[in-house]
């Protein structure tokens, strides 16, 4: 058992202002491939079983930019953890839980 969050943001940036059609694309691939997504404003988290597999999701997602930009950038953060699994839901709510006891 094991769970490895995966936060990142990634985007080209020889292509304007505005990056949600680039996002978009990625987000879509993201999706179709079955893992456990959440989409905020500054990025996205996925949650999945392996190191090997968050990274194989940064792969795809350059894979997914690179015919459309000559430069595409990325930051990526990653935890992993043996114990658990889950750890999208369960870590907002213990923050939550903290929270309400005011």
């Amino acid at each position: 058992m094991m769970s490895v969050l995966l936060e990142f943001s990634i985007f080209p940036t020889d292509l304007g202002e505005s990056k949600s059609k680039y996002v978009s694309k990625v987000l879509d691939m993201v999706s179709k491939s079955g893992v456990k997504y959440q989409l905020t404003p500054m990025g996205t988290i996925v949650e999945v079983s392996s190191v090997k597999e968050a990274l194989d999701i940064v792969q795809k997602s350059y894979d997914v930019l690179e015919p459309y930009s000559n430069r595409v950038y990325s930051s990526i953060k990653i935890d992993m953890r043996k114990d658990k699994i889950d750890r999208m839901k369960s870590k907002i709510a213990s923050v939550e839980k903290h929270l309400n006891k005011g």
